[in-house]
């Protein structure tokens, strides 16, 4: 009886001592794997910030290098409509401006020829109808640059020689202004009633 008391006693204790160094083996094994995850997420957060920090001059570099696609168009029919609306805006409160000073005036310029304020007035009266003909076709780029350059030649022109009548070869400018506003209509008449390109 004694005997087998005491093998008893030493199987118990080999059986704890095989748990208790199969349990620290396991232990080992989570803290090593625990500071592996630890040390990967420290790396991989490093990785990430530094990415980061690399990120505004990748930015400027893309934006240096950006060109804007043209899409088969020229650079006047990429030009956004909200230039031609500005333009339409500006060039109608500027034909209200010049039409009222045209009325009173040219006459402290001394210009009291009936002719040439009846010009001045013709002028202003064709820069507002096409200001707005440029702020309703402003999604029609071919038809709003027309309209645009014809405002600033034949216009323009008129208005000068009206204060200048030396500058004789603006004579030739107006009716290139002229037909830039005719080649403006036939555009927006061709567009079919789209005032843009879908």
């Amino acid at each position: 009886m004694a005997k087998d008391e005491k093998r008893e006693k030493r199987e118990d204790k080999k059986h704890k001592e095989k748990s208790s160094s199969r349990s620290g083996k396991k232990s080992s094994r989570r803290g090593s794997s625990s500071r592996s995850i630890m040390n990967h997420g420290n790396e991989t957060t490093t990785s990430f910030f530094s990415t980061l920090s690399t990120l505004p001059s990748a930015w400027d570099e893309a934006e240096d290098d950006y060109e804007e696609p043209s899409y088969g168009y020229s650079r006047v029919q990429r030009t956004s409509p909200v230039v031609f609306w500005r333009v339409g805006a500006v060039a109608g409160a500027a034909a209200v401006g010049l039409g009222a000073f045209g009325a009173q005036g040219l006459k402290h310029l001394r210009i009291t020829n009936a002719a040439k304020i009846a010009t001045w007035s013709a002028a202003a009266y064709y820069q507002l109808v096409h200001s707005v003909a440029l702020l309703i076709a402003r999604k029609n780029p071919i038809a709003s640059g027309f309209f645009t350059t014809g405002m600033m030649l034949f216009s323009g022109s008129l208005y000068a020689l009206v204060i200048k009548p030396e500058l004789k070869f603006l004579n030739h400018v107006t009716p290139v202004g002229g037909g830039c506003l005719v080649a403006g209509w036939l555009a927006l008449g061709l567009s079919k009633g789209r005032i843009g390109f879908d």
